[in-house]
């Protein structure tokens, strides 16, 4: 069965979703697929910086129905027992990709998005067309494809990416708790190996998601022996996974978790969100800049279909651009503060360092956080 369409977007995640909202509210024909129904939780920091709000509320979007927390502040400690606070510059929003995700889905079907559950198997590129299969034996016709598939995923593998011929010394942890923690605060906090992040989000619920190396994983039976020898370390830890109650039968973990460059552009398919680059969790702002390359792309694909002098070769040059402007000095900065706080020594000089001039730490949040959207399209 084949079908055509304007626009295919492969992935419905923050960035897949807000895309196909962004197209269809431009007047394209778009169609989504994802192979897994709504709702459904995923390995996240789920905090949302307000850079997104301007962007957000163009598409007619508002999430204030779902109760998010509302973010004010971080927390950043280290294995010594040493911490470090300050103020959000624009502040943010914790809200669980569960509910989140679902909303926009059920947004993406009141305004007649295509959407299909399936798994795609292959994207071909033939004469200026894009051929997509899926697992169900549908087969699409697209004039252009945005890849918004995630970390990894055994598409990666067909296209041929390279990263996917590498093995990544990563792993990533999450579960939902009850528990008390303050609503405005989301916290980073340091153990030997990795990072832990903490914030709540809907219904007084509390988000823990932690990235940690698997060499230091590797010597223990299970996650909870893990916790309680290598988390347990750190006192701030310590204490709110013993104060709290975890929601989920089991916490959800991912591995392979890639940090290394991508392609902003593969054959020609449009990267969008976690497919084009990861950000490190130490940033705190995976969620922001996912919507943030949804918009670039959707706008660059507007300029192209509704302008001849913009041929596809321009287009894709320009969206590698664009991305390498707006996201590479956040991945830049992420790399470093990762290796300087996973180094002992020099995390205590830092933390000394920031302790001392507290100035130093809000440069360091805007260095990968990003202005407040505006809006071209």
């Amino acid at each position: 069965m084949q079908i055509e369409t304007e626009m295919l977007v492969i992935g419905g995640g923050l960035a897949g979703l807000t895309a196909a909202l962004h197209l269809q509210q431009s007047g394209f024909h778009v169609t989504l697929i994802e192979k897994n129904s709504y709702p459904h939780h995923k390995v996240c920091g789920e905090y949302v910086s307000n850079e997104v709000l301007p962007y957000l509320s163009w598409l007619g979007i508002s999430f204030e129905s779902l109760k998010p927390s509302l973010i004010t502040s971080l927390q950043f400690s280290s294995v010594s027992g040493s911490s470090l606070n300050a103020s959000l510059p624009l502040g943010g929003f914790g809200l669980s990709r569960y509910a989140m995700d679902d909303f926009l889905y059920q947004e993406l079907l009141k305004r007649g998005v295509s959407v299909l559950f399936a798994t795609v198997t292959q994207v071909l590129y033939e004469d200026d067309l894009f051929i997509v299969e899926t697992n169900l034996g549908k087969q699409f016709i697209a004039k252009q494809v945005l890849g918004a598939f995630g970390k990894r995923s055994s598409l990666d593998k067909t296209l041929g990416r390279d990263f996917m011929l590498s093995k990544f010394p990563y792993l990533a942890v999450k579960a939902h708790y009850e528990g008390k923690f303050p609503s405005n605060l989301v916290a980073l906090h340091n153990f030997s190996g990795g990072y832990c992040g903490v914030s709540k989000i809907e219904e007084n619920k509390l988000n823990i998601c932690y990235l940690a190396s698997y060499n230091s994983f590797k010597h223990f039976k299970n996650i909870e022996n893990y916790q309680q020898e290598v988390l347990y370390k750190n006192k701030f830890l310590k204490n709110i996974l013993e104060d709290s109650k975890m929601i989920f039968e089991a916490p959800l973990t991912i591995s392979q978790i890639c940090f290394e460059p991508k392609e902003p552009v593969f054959d020609h398919i449009i990267m969008i969100g976690d497919t084009a680059a990861l950000i490190h969790p130490l940033c705190g702002n995976g969620m922001a800049m996912a919507i943030h390359s949804a918009k670039i792309a959707a706008e660059l694909m507007i300029r192209f279909f509704r302008t001849e002098a913009l041929s596809r070769t321009l287009m894709e040059k320009e969206y590698t651009r664009q991305w390498k402007a707006l996201f590479q000095r956040r991945l830049f900065a992420g790399k470093i503060l990762s290796a300087v706080f996973n180094t002992p020594p020099i995390q205590k000089l830092a933390l000394g360092t920031l302790t001392k001039m507290p100035g130093l730490l809000s440069r360091a949040i805007k260095m990968t956080h990003g202005k407040p959207l505006s809006i071209s399209q």
